[in-house]
């Protein structure tokens, strides 16, 4: 049997969050061929035990280290058989059938990723796109995801919406694309790796997409702690897609907001 969709998980230490996300998958992709490539990036819980006994049939790496998001999404996309891959959080739960998102991605080649409505454990409404970094929201952050009205409010007038990037705890795309893009730039280790992969989508002249009418949660959290990371990856952002005196610019703005955050106790 030919496999349409590869979903793509990558876990550390995720064990608690498995069993849901395993079976919202069995749930909401029943129309599809698809299989399930879990990469398990060196986990110090019993993740890998609980898939071979409850989840025989998924596709498991066992990796030796914890190689990150974007290099764990690699190495389990090259494994994949599928025209089409979902790339998805383990910390999530597909709460709609998926067939008419992945019909909208076979349908329109223009478009190179596809994100939709994304919730909180409460099932609240979570921002799941933003802009591209530039002064003003590399200085305030949170400016990043003030898209515009629909995407403030959560209230949304359109079924597809064109946008910057999207997050990475659910993107569907093409395999082809994937691989013209050489995956996830894997000098990132964790956070801004998304923006990075959608940037490198644009600057190929393919679309990204919000598909508002379907949802999932996603057990998102964040803490103080996360500051360090996000300050390295836009760090590294603008290295890799800023030139001349704008990229010395930005750098600047960025070292400012990581002042403002220890001040605040932030870091």
């Amino acid at each position: 049997m030919s496999v349409e969709l590869s979903v793509i998980l990558v876990n550390y230490n995720g064990i608690q969050y498995l069993d849901a996300c395993l079976k919202s998958i069995q749930q909401h992709l029943l129309e599809i061929d698809y299989e399930i490539i879990l990469i398990d990036n060196n986990s110090q819980d019993e993740s890998c035990t609980f898939i071979k006994e409850n989840y025989p049939t998924i596709c498991l790496i066992e990796s030796r280290s914890n190689n990150g998001f974007g290099k764990g999404n690699n190495l389990a996309v090259q494994q994949a058989k599928g025209e089409y891959v979902l790339l998805l959080n383990i910390d999530t739960v597909l709460q709609d059938n998926l067939k008419p998102a992945l019909d909208y991605v076979k349908t329109h080649k223009t478009v190179g990723a596809l994100g939709i409505n994304m919730l909180n454990g409460n099932k609240e409404y979570l921002q799941a796109v933003g802009q591209f970094p530039n002064l003003t929201n590399l200085f305030w952050m949170k400016r990043a995801f003030q898209f515009d009205d629909d995407f403030i409010s959560g209230d949304f007038s359109k079924e597809i919406y064109e946008v910057d990037w999207l997050t990475g705890s659910f993107i569907l795309m093409s395999k082809r694309i994937y691989d013209e893009i050489k995956g996830f730039d894997e000098d990132y280790f964790l956070y801004v790796e998304d923006v990075d992969f959608c940037k490198r989508i644009a600057d190929l002249g393919y679309k990204r997409v919000f598909y508002s009418k379907q949802k999932y949660i996603h057990y998102v959290g964040f803490n103080k702690k996360k500051n360090p990371m996000l300050i390295k990856g836009y760090r590294l952002y603008i290295k890799k897609h800023f030139k001349g005196f704008y990229k010395y610019l930005c750098l600047g703005v960025l070292k400012i907001n990581q002042s403002v955050k220890m001040i605040k106790g932030l870091f």
